[in-house]
């Protein structure tokens, strides 16, 4: 099912939503830009549940059993932050959600846990929550698909909203044209290695192809801990692969701690590519964020990325890797500049749509 735009709830009373979590990006762009509508609660602190958390949610309080059985709201609504709860614990929070007649609510953002190596917890967490919901969300009709051949359920789909606030998005919409006055800049970022990354296996493809292009850097990201001699992820062989190429010339080595917000936009908005080095996963919040930032996403063929908008992409699934793909994908993307980005007006419409779509079905949850 695709959004569709419904009449307002204008005479009802706002809806509270024990939304989890509720202070993540994704959730907080489900209101709409005027501020009317649903009422979410705030994330519980994790040291002291009877107060707000700020910026510290996790692990998620309003998964305890015990805390849906005593709070006040009226539709509970799962979107991530489960990765660690037995699917024990999960049937007992969804008992006691319908022992309260309480709506349960979960968007599906990931069906396949990108930090397991493993997938069998995931799928065993996805098997509860997924039969207990009153109501499915997904980001993208292919996830839509996969979740009715698996378990004969049928999900809403409503995309994903924008990542980067509509301010920073103008900002970066109006010096972007700027960029084609420097090197065109291609990124990798590793992050920390999740489980779901295999950077050798696209590294010497990309830094090959880069080499044969004319005013073009290829820029490597990565945490410090998996590069620094004391890192809790040091991966000695990356590391020494990647500091050899640097020392070459052949690529840029940047090591870091975790991005700040602003750090991260600034960072997003100075590649005219970021590359995804993922080998499975289902849809990605950092390929929005280029697409607000206007630049340009190069993804795997795992998941469902080119389903939530316009990207570049290239044969990496599971064992499947087509060097030749990922080659041409990076000429194409040097040669031809496509605007893959989506506009703030774009964006702004989508907000609207988009929680128009959740404020519409928490409505018919509650009857």
């Amino acid at each position: 099912m695709s959004v569709v735009q419904s009449p307002k709830h204008l005479a009802a009373p706002p809806l509270t939503i024990a939304s989890v979590p509720s202070g993540h990006v994704y959730v907080r762009h489900l209101a709409p830009l005027a501020g009317h509508g649903a009422v979410r609660l705030p994330d519980p602190d994790p040291n002291r549940p009877d107060r707000p958390a700020g910026a510290t949610w996790w692990p998620p309080v309003m998964l305890d059993p015990e805390w849906a059985r005593t709070a006040e709201f009226d539709v509970f609504h799962l979107h991530f932050g489960f990765d660690a709860c037995p699917p024990e614990r999960l049937d007992r929070l969804t008992r006691v959600l319908r022992g309260r007649g309480k709506p349960f609510v979960f968007t599906v953002h990931d069906l396949r846990n990108p930090h397991h190596d493993d997938r069998r917890l995931h799928d065993e967490q996805l098997d509860v929550l997924v039969r207990a919901a009153d109501a499915l969300v997904t980001l993208t009709p292919g996830a839509a698909r996969e979740i009715e051949a698996r378990w004969d359920r049928t999900a809403m789909v409503v995309p994903h909203p924008h990542v980067v606030d509509l301010p920073t998005m103008s900002r970066a919409l109006a010096v972007r044209p700027g960029s084609r006055l420097r090197p065109f800049r291609v990124g990798l970022h590793l992050k920390s290695l999740r489980a779901n990354m295999d950077p050798m296996r696209i590294l010497p493809t990309l830094v090959e192809t880069v080499a044969g292009l004319d005013d073009t850097v290829l820029q490597v990201n990565c945490h410090r801990d998996i590069l620094d001699a004391d890192g809790a992820r040091r991966d000695a062989e990356l590391a020494a692969w990647l500091r050899r190429e640097a020392a070459a010339g052949r690529l840029e080595l940047a090591v870091h701690d975790y991005f700040s917000d602003d750090d991260l936009w600034s960072y997003l908005a100075s590649l005219d590519l970021s590359v995804l080095p993922y080998t499975f996963g289902t849809h990605s919040g950092w390929l929005e964020a280029c697409r607000d930032l206007q630049t340009t996403v190069l993804a795997p063929s795992c998941g469902y990325y080119a389903d939530q908008g316009p990207i570049l992409d290239y044969t990496n699934n599971g064992d499947d890797f087509d060097a030749d793909s990922l080659r041409d994908a990076v000429v194409h993307a040097r040669t031809e500049r496509p605007h893959l980005g989506a506009t703030v007006e774009e964006r702004t419409e989508q907000q609207h749509l988009v929680a128009q779509a959740h404020e519409d079905l928490y409505r018919e949850v509650s009857g």
